[in-house]
């Protein structure tokens, strides 16, 4: 049985998010979102004013007259969401702990979702995958996606994302668009297995990393002597944060560390939104809309 303070959560999420996505979301995700992904329909002999670049090529020489390949809109699209539920996301020094947090994005975006009759997908992962459930259309899915996040007991401490990934792209046949909801800490380990793995489902799905950030994660307060702990690696240490020579060093590390994750997203192409647990999410959602349905209509 789920525990009362459980469910008192997912209906303060429901409510809150619902009025979100009615005031905010609904119409900007249409827009960005569908009519993106297009699925092969026919292949039929080339007309006068056919985009050349749609020609088939085999066809074409099989038939020795030009043929193109026809595509259609896709009426559906299917959303998963990667949410980390490693050590290091259930922590806040202010504002929402991270996992809670990304329990209330992942409802927005789920319930934007359902508003235009697409799918829903849910993996919780930490070094595994460790809860997959399989995309659905409906608001009693939804609401037991927001449970399974709320509610969801990790196995392990350590985020291994590349793995992850690997995983997804085996799992999901079909083209989706992905959000991946994580503080994205293992980004700066080593880039050689998180380059290659990125790069390998994008080229699969639409990837979006949403990057969750506490304010201490930048920046350390002077409070003299303090035991810190490295959530994933059970490892602590006592520093002294009066010494201003060693929070300046932390937080340039930090930002070091932050610059380098959005040089890989901007490397391989993908779109991020840097979500911090001290200021509401409302205004980085609506900012990414905005620049993505910008960005597309140029395209157009």
């Amino acid at each position: 049985m789920i525990p009362k303070d459980i469910l008192e959560k997912i209906l303060r999420i429901d409510i809150t998010t619902n009025r979100l996505v009615t005031d905010v979301f609904a119409g900007a995700y249409h827009s960005v979102f569908k009519g993106r992904g297009m699925e092969f329909d026919e292949v039929r002999e080339y007309q006068p004013g056919d985009d050349i670049r749609s020609i088939d090529w085999n066809v074409t020489a099989r038939t020795g007259f030009p043929h193109i390949k026809k595509y259609v809109e896709e009426r559906e699209l299917t959303v998963m969401i990667l949410v980390d539920a490693s050590a290091s996301v259930h922590f806040a020094s202010t504002g929402q702990m991270k996992n809670k947090l990304a329990a209330e994005i992942a409802a927005v975006l789920a319930f934007a979702a359902i508003r235009n009759n697409d799918k829903v997908g849910l993996l919780m992962f930490t070094d595994e995958p460790e809860l997959f459930i399989p995309p659905k259309k409906g608001k009693a899915h939804v609401l037991r996606v927001i449970r399974e996040i709320l509610y969801f007991k990790p196995k392990a401490r350590a985020t291994n994302l590349p793995k992850v990934l690997e995983f997804l792209t085996k799992v999901l046949r079909r083209k989706s668009t992905v959000f991946v909801i994580s503080d994205f800490f293992d980004v700066n380990a080593d880039y050689t297995p998180m380059k290659k793995s990125m790069r390998i489902a994008n080229q699969h799905h639409d990837l979006i990393a949403i990057t969750l950030t506490d304010p201490r994660e930048i920046d350390l307060p002077d409070c003299a002597l303090v035991e810190v702990m490295d959530a994933e690696t059970g490892a602590r240490m006592v520093v002294d944060t009066s010494n201003e020579g060693l929070r300046r060093e932390y937080r340039a590390k930090a930002n070091g560390l932050i610059k380098n994750r959005d040089r890989l997203f901007d490397t391989i192409g993908i779109d991020h939104i840097d979500i911090s647990t001290d200021v509401p999410y409302k205004k980085a959602l609506v900012s990414f809309f905005a620049q993505r349905r910008r960005r597309l209509a140029r395209m157009v």
